[in-house]
């Protein structure tokens, strides 16, 4: 009995220490005890086993798998030598094989929670997602605080069986039971971002920091997601975190430089694009952001540069193909910009971008019905793409053979389908209702910068009575210039709205307890919209660019004149028209345009017919009206001038549609040059467009002492060549008919004399007219505002 015991007692002692050098975590030793343990006591189970772990946790599991079996072998009831086995042939990609190890060890010890756990693991993997959910209950049912349990099985129910609400419960069971469970923080951060609940994302994705600080991914995927939540702010510090604690993470470079780049910031946007291009030259995304910045700022070539290596990478990415579009149509390579837009649609048809763009092409082509149908195309795509719906809007109101009537109809559904379900968003607006107190008014544009806008809303911003009119700006730009300088002497409050949600912004304009909202902007690039739609102002109204009502019956005013909007036409308004004194706006000229020169007819011995306006609005009744005028003057000359016709195939498309009537190609001059104000040198008559009137180039020809003859049309968009003549004092040069507008562009050119005259005193009339009195428009404006002020006083009251 003695020796019997001695014998137990030294087997004991053996096991123990090697038991203790595992702990320890000397494993060199403990291999060598449990190889010692094998050689004396060969058909004793825990040699093997020992052995066995060792090599699983060394990663050696073929001997690992060999050592476990042997085990079993001495001791076929041992439950953690079946589990472990199960968990080396799991790792050799035995899945079966180890489903039937973690089966025998739960019938060793049914209540065997890791065992449940790791028998659910391998059955999910597998598969059999209905016994992989009984396998994890039953190891929670084993274990109630079985924090691991819980995490795997919301992990179950969020990667195969996309649950979202399943696995969210699961992972806070994880959390509650283990708090400080940071892979539970982070998957159910990852969770919550899935279901599009950000805030709850956000504080997830913090939890997890605080558990673990370095993560690296986790301080990235907190990044994605304030980005997502228009947090960039926080997200660029996120993303900054993540570098730090992985300093080649490329990925967080590249999404730091879009927040850069979001929030108008190009310098620090391009510096995080090529840190990240450093550390991974071959990440096609990267290239195509840094062509998208490019693009931003007008450096077309670099733009193309930066897509080009994006596709030499990845050649299928249908994004990049429609960026490469918009950079070619940018540079006025039309033909191609629509190849690269179709190349986008193959690889991707439901890209509702790409068939907008491509729209745009035909409409600047003049093919209004074919842009017409890829829009609505679009749309049927997506809808609640609002870029197409702008696009649509902005083609109707050039269509030639569109009534008012018609146009205004996808107005209304405009409204119908983006504006009006916002008015749920609706609510009492607090603003004091004195209605003689100083206010505060609010600009929102995309336009605050050298754009045409600033001819017409510099001198009203510069002239507001500080006194009277507390003056916000909303700006949504890229990129600063010398014009925004200027605009932001002119304000009280500068808001960069570049990176904030339209809801964001209409809660900011809420909390600065804006008294009027002007929008800038209507269906043009960049719009904030859908800001206005949600009625965070007590009154609001539309000015200026794009010319039309923008649809929404939220906006309550459309600051306009009685020419633009004559009597009677009201129901082609979704605001309320609230007429100026002629004109509806006051013009600053460049002052670099120079002198007026002599009537260039003089030298020439002809008469120059002139427009500088996009081919958009040169359509079959305008061109059939400038066809009979040379057809009237066999020695005029007409030419064509703007950005659409860099391209000599445009040019060349254009003039077909004066050769085909007779015109010869020597009377055509089709081009592009910027600044134009030689091309109005020489030009002695500017020929308006109809039934989309020109815009700010009448009152540069009218500076360069060029008069112009329009047609009034459709009311707004038809009709602003009539309310700048009216406001000249020239209401003999705007025609009522087409044969109208073409009689008088003859008469006007029989007269030589007369033109000569206009040449010399025009500049001099316009600085003596309304067109040009800057501090007579800011009053007229001014007592507008107040009015309608005093009109949402009497009626709040």
């Amino acid at each position: 009995m003695q020796e019997h015991s001695s014998a137990t007692d030294e087997l004991n002692n053996a096991v123990n220490a090697v038991i203790s050098l595992f702990r320890q975590s000397r494993t060199v030793e403990a291999e060598a005890g449990a190889r010692e343990l094998v050689r004396i006591y060969p058909k004793h189970p825990f040699g093997w086993k020992a052995l066995g772990m060792l090599y699983a946790e060394q990663g050696r599991l073929i001997e690992a798998e060999q050592n476990l079996h042997q085990s079993l072998m001495f001791a076929p009831q041992e439950a953690d030598v079946h589990d472990a086995l199960g968990s080396v042939l799991g790792r050799l990609a035995r899945p079966i094989e180890a489903i039937e190890c973690y089966r025998n060890a739960i019938k060793c010890v049914p209540n065997y929670p890791e065992a449940h756990n790791n028998l659910a693991n391998t059955l999910k993997n597998v598969g059999e997602h209905e016994a992989a959910i009984k396998s994890y209950e039953l190891a929670i049912k084993c274990r109630p605080e079985y924090a691991e349990a819980y995490f795997n099985l919301g992990l179950h129910y969020q990667e195969n069986l996309r649950n979202l609400d399943e696995a969210i419960i699961h992972y806070q069971k994880a959390i509650h039971i283990k708090p400080d469970f940071a892979d539970a923080h982070y998957n159910l951060a990852a969770t919550y971002k899935e279901a599009g609940r950000l805030d709850q994302a956000i504080a997830s994705y913090h939890r997890a920091l605080e558990c673990r600080p370095n993560d690296a991914d986790a301080h990235y995927n907190l990044g994605n997601t304030l980005k997502e939540n228009h947090q960039l702010t926080a997200a660029i510090t996120s993303f900054q975190c993540a570098i730090d604690a992985q300093p080649d993470y490329a990925i967080a470079y590249s999404l730091m430089g879009r927040c850069y780049h979001e929030l108008g910031d190009p310098n620090l946007s391009m510096q995080a694009y090529q840190r990240a291009l450093e550390i991974d030259p071959s990440h096609a995304d990267t290239h195509n952001q840094l062509g998208l910045l490019f693009h931003d700022v007008a450096y077309y070539h670099e733009a193309i540069a930066s897509y080009t290596r994006a596709l030499a990478i990845k050649a299928d990415i249908a994004e990049v193909w429609n960026n490469m579009g918009n950079a070619l149509n940018e540079l006025g390579s039309v033909d191609e910009a629509a190849a690269n837009f179709e190349c986008a649609i193959t690889l991707n048809p439901s890209m509702v971008e790409a068939y907008s763009n491509l729209g745009t092409i035909f409409r600047d082509k003049g093919l209004f019905d074919d842009a017409i149908a890829i829009f609505l195309r679009s749309l049927e795509i997506n809808p609640q793409y609002e870029g197409s719906f702008d696009n649509l809007l902005f083609t109707v109101n050039y269509h030639p053979d569109l009534s008012g009537e018609d146009v205004y109809k996808y107005y209304r559904a405009y409204d119908e389908h983006f504006g009006q379900p916002l008015q749920s968003e609706w609510s009492a607006h607090l603003n004091d209702r004195n209605p003689d107190r100083r206010l505060k008014i609010g600009y929102v544009s995309p336009s605050l910068h050298r754009h045409s806008v600033r001819h017409f809303l510099e001198p009203l911003l510069a002239h507001h009575k500080k006194e009277a009119f507390e003056v916000y700006a909303y700006a949504q730009i890229t990129s600063d210039d010398e014009v925004t300088c200027r605009y932001q002497v002119y304000v009280d409050h500068w808001v960069n709205t570049r990176g904030m949600s339209d809801e964001q912004l209409a809660a900011r304009v809420r909390q600065d307890h804006i008294d009027i909202l002007i929008d800038i902007a209507g269906h043009t690039g960049h719009n904030r919209l859908l800001v206005f739609a949600r009625k965070p102002a007590p009154v609001s109204l539309h000015w200026l660019d794009f010319g039309y009502t923008t649809g929404l019956t939220a906006i309550d005013y459309y600051l306009t004149d009685a020419p633009t909007v004559p009597e009677g036409s009201e129901h082609l308004f979704s605001e309320t028209p609230w007429r100026l004194p002629v004109p509806a706006y006051v013009y600053r000229p460049d002052n670099s345009m120079g002198e007026v020169t002599s009537l260039p007819a003089v030298q020439n011995g002809f008469i120059t017919f002139g427009t500088l306006t996009r081919s958009v609005r040169i359509n079959h009744r305008v061109i059939k009206a400038w066809v009979a005028i040379l057809e009237a003057l066999p020695n005029a000359r007409l030419l064509i001038n703007s950005g659409n016709f860099k391209d000599p195939a445009m040019q060349e498309h254009m003039a077909e549609y004066f050769t085909s009537q007779g015109i010869s190609r020597d009377r055509l001059e089709i081009g592009y040059e910027s600044p134009a104000w030689k091309v109005l040198q020489r030009i002695d008559i500017s020929l308006d467009c109809f039934p989309h009137n020109s815009g700010t180039t009448l009152f540069e020809s009218l500076y360069m002492g060029v008069p112009f003859i329009t047609l009034a049309n459709r009311p707004s968009v038809g009709t602003l060549g009539v309310s700048v003549l009216h406001g000249l004092g020239h209401p003999e040069w705007s025609a009522e008919s087409e044969s109208e507008y073409v009689e008088k562009a003859i008469k006007l050119a029989q007269n030589i004399e007369a033109l000569a005259q206009y040449r010399e005193n025009l500049r001099d009339e316009m600085k003596q007219s309304p067109l040009m009195d800057e501090k007579g428009f800011a009053m007229a404006v001014e007592q507008a505002y107040r009015q309608m002020w005093h009109k949402w006083c009497a009626n709040a009251s």
